[in-house]
């Protein structure tokens, strides 16, 4: 038993540099060339809120295993030899909650304040915007763990009356307690003057983690939503509307100018509204043409990296050429597995936690016999779909972004992604990895049951007062699955159709 316990800690203190690793990887090659040898602390920031999101998902996985370390245990205390999960669980979600609402905050603050300030003043400002949002979250915090935050279970009181001790065991259906003339003490058939509910208060730690998971899970349902969907099927329909040739040297001149007069509109605009930052006349109009600007050039440049690859240039033209075309088929075949996936997804919600009683663990049990071929493959596959979850949040969050323009767009481009749009995308994905853990805790609580998380995210957080209907009706699963149905629709209607730029802007006076 402790040899079990002994290589689980191993195998996590691996992963966890390996995640580091990988991170600091992805930091280096994202990054934008301005950024290069300077802003090291929204760096640090980066690296460290990418290694908690990506160990916060894999900590159920490693909680599934810690689970199984003394599920043969044949001594009551094998079980105080495991890893302290429920712990490390609050640990790692209270650095989450940190870290979404009061660091990041105060690294995109001071990224983003006035250059011509000193670092002493661009400090100092960060540091008052997150002086009152501690404040303010403190106090709502307060008040409402004051207030509400209790969990109330709903038990059964069970009772029957003692019998001498048989010399022969006989049981029947219709038997439901030892001894004759006992009174009831079956669950199933007992009337409803024996329900009655405990009340008791939860920890401040686990309140903080329910309400962030409850902020979490809005944008999970959203943004998860849509992206479940448009992830697989934004890969398919990119395939479908791929260049099928190599365009003339003509086309390209014809196409190139075109593009440079958008480009030049785009600049016009871009200048325009920098004189306005200047005059401080930002108002509301002034950011909704900032977000205008900021799709139209998004747009644009998708626009010059489609026009270099149906006419590659330079000695190695076709060698880039074949690279484009090998890029494509790869793109279909990951989105077909992508579709395989959030079908799965979908199917999976509605047959285990819509309909009740559920008519089949589906994957539950798909990941059990996993299991029993290899000791962790069921396990990789659980982790896979957590992934994969994240994974459509981020895809979900992009589309929004550039369909609807209510949120402020940030792209994550292999080497042009500067440090607010990192922190930004760093800030959403440890927001919503404490749903997405909450609802892969809920969604395969026949896996995971017994477990640290399931007892956190389950028994407390589904039962804590005020917040328990959300997931006694659930919620957020329906509203997931409507989204997720909505932009199947959406791409079914309109996902042949290419973006253009509008190139219309309307400025401010």
């Amino acid at each position: 038993m402790g040899d079990f316990n002994l290589a689980l800690v191993i195998v996590a203190i691996i992963v966890c540099v390996l995640v580091f690793i990988f991170n600091v990887y992805l930091l280096v090659n994202y990054q934008h060339p301005d950024d290069v040898n300077q802003a090291y602390f929204p760096k640090f920031v980066v690296v460290l809120g990418l290694s908690v999101a990506a160990i916060s998902i894999l900590m159920l996985p490693a909680d599934v295993a810690n689970r199984q370390a003394c599920r043969h245990a044949i001594y009551n205390g094998a079980c105080n030899l495991t890893l302290p999960m429920k712990d490390l669980w609050l640990a790692i979600y209270f650095v989450d909650a940190i870290l979404v609402f009061f660091v990041i905050p105060f690294a995109m603050f001071y990224y983003e304040g006035d250059q011509d300030k000193s670092v002493w003043k661009r400090m100092k400002s960060a540091l008052i915007w997150v002086v009152v949002t501690a404040v303010v979250c403190a106090l709502v915090l307060g008040i409402l763990y004051g207030l509400v935050g209790k969990v109330d279970f709903t038990v059964r009181h069970l009772s029957s009356s003692t019998t001498s001790f048989p010399s022969s065991w006989d049981f029947f259906n219709s038997q439901q307690c030892i001894g004759n003339g006992a009174r009831q003490c079956s669950a199933y058939s007992a009337n409803a003057s024996s329900e009655t509910t405990w009340t008791m208060r939860t920890t401040f730690p686990e309140y903080v983690v329910a309400l962030a998971t409850i902020v979490g899970s809005v944008l999970f349902t959203i943004f998860g939503g849509v992206g479940i969907a448009c992830l697989p099927l934004g890969l398919i329909f990119s395939f479908i509307r791929r260049p099928k040739a190599v365009i003339t040297r003509s086309q390209y001149i014809k196409e190139a100018t075109e593009l440079a007069k958008k480009a030049r509109e785009l600049k016009k605009a871009a200048d325009a509204l920098h004189q306005e930052e200047r005059s401080d006349n930002k108002g509301r109009k002034w950011r909704k043409n900032v977000k205008s600007v900021e799709k139209e050039l998004l747009l644009l440049e998708e626009d010059v990296k489609a026009l270099e690859e149906m006419y590659p240039q330079g000695e190695k033209a076709e060698a880039s050429w074949a690279m484009t075309v090998l890029g494509y088929l790869a793109k279909l075949v990951l989105g077909v597995i992508g579709l395989i996936v959030s079908v799965a997804w979908v199917a999976h919600i509605v047959i285990y936690l819509l309909i009740d009683p559920p008519l089949s663990p589906f994957l539950n049990e798909i990941f059990i016999k996993l299991d029993d071929v290899w000791g962790l493959l069921g396990t990789v596959a659980f982790a896979f779909f957590c992934f994969y979850l994240l994974l459509a949040v981020i895809a979900g969050a992009m589309m929004l972004g550039l369909k609807l323009v209510f949120i402020t767009i940030h792209p994550m481009k292999w080497g042009a992604t500067l440090m607010n749009s990192f922190l930004f995308n760093v800030g959403l994905i440890l927001l919503c990895s404490i749903s997405v853990i909450q609802f892969c805790a809920t969604a395969f609580g026949y896996y995971a049951q017994a477990t640290a998380a399931q007892e956190i995210f389950g028994h407390t957080l589904q039962s804590l007062r005020g917040i328990k209907y959300l997931y006694k009706y659930n919620v957020f699963q329906i509203a997931f699955i409507i989204l997720a149905g909505l932009t199947f629709v959406y791409y079914a209607a309109f996902g042949m159709e290419k973006k253009k730029p509008s190139g219309r802007f309307q400025l401010s006076s």
